[in-house]
């Protein structure tokens, strides 16, 4: 089978349980480091006469990573295109059953057992502590409701403050997150690069946990080690 991947969390995914399937991926698709295929594009802007040429039998994609008229091309163009919904910890691991067993027609691999088995051994938190999780500035932008980063740090004792939000990533200027009421500021490396050099000495008085965007917004084999890599970011911002 010939699978094109337009999402950097699916190609991991797929390269993580039978590589030479992925004939093509995103510039975006960073790991694994040395993935060698042709490279067709970004997430927002793919290359869809390049991706038909390919012949893939199989494009999957998301539906909030991907604009619905470049999949409507492809499908137009004849090509069978898998469409994921994430925005919970159960829906990934059903997301990903379904592109792998389903769509690419594999055994349930041993990494995504592994993941749901590190999820499941985690202990309930006793409290959550209120957050503001940023994704972008200039605009500042946040988590708002329904978002698989927000589900993720609920499972680790952090409460978005803008959950409730109507906006799944509301634009909120600097002076009302600050008085959001927030004990926390979770700011990850993407899809803004925040860094302790860029980020923190916007919310002054506040701890602020860095976090791999990776392991908080990625469904695939980092959610193996998301709990722990996670947690760690997450009590070390309030030591």
């Amino acid at each position: 089978m010939r699978v094109v991947s337009l999402v950097p969390s699916l190609t991991e995914a797929v390269a993580a349980t039978r590589r030479e399937m992925l004939v093509g991926a995103t510039e975006w698709c960073s790991h694994p480091h040395d993935l060698d295929v042709v490279r067709i594009g970004g997430t927002k802007n793919p290359d869809t006469q390049r991706i038909t040429e390919l012949a893939p039998d199989l494009v999957i994609a998301n539906e909030e990573e991907n604009r619905a008229p470049d999949l409507a091309a492809l499908r137009a163009a004849g090509l069978r295109v898998l469409v994921t919904e994430v925005r919970t910890l159960e829906q990934a691991f059903a997301e990903l059953r379904r592109v792998l067993v389903d769509g690419c027609g594999l055994t349930g691999p041993s990494w995504l057992a592994e993941a749901e088995d590190a999820w499941r051994r985690l202990e309930p938190p006793t409290r959550r502590i209120a957050a503001v999780v940023p994704i972008w500035r200039r605009p500042w932008m946040v988590c708002g409701r329904d978002t698989f980063a927000g589900d993720v740090l609920a499972r680790l004792g952090v409460g978005n403050v803008y959950a409730g939000h109507p906006e799944r990533y509301p634009r909120v200027p600097i002076g009302e997150l600050n008085a959001a009421g927030a004990e926390l500021v979770v700011l990850p490396d993407e899809p803004y690069r925040f860094t302790a050099d860029d980020g923190p000495e916007a919310f002054p008085g506040l701890p602020t946990a860095l976090v791999s965007g990776r392991h908080l917004t990625w469904y695939g084999p980092s959610l193996r080690e998301a709990p722990e890599v996670i947690g760690e970011a997450l009590r070390a911002a309030r030591r």
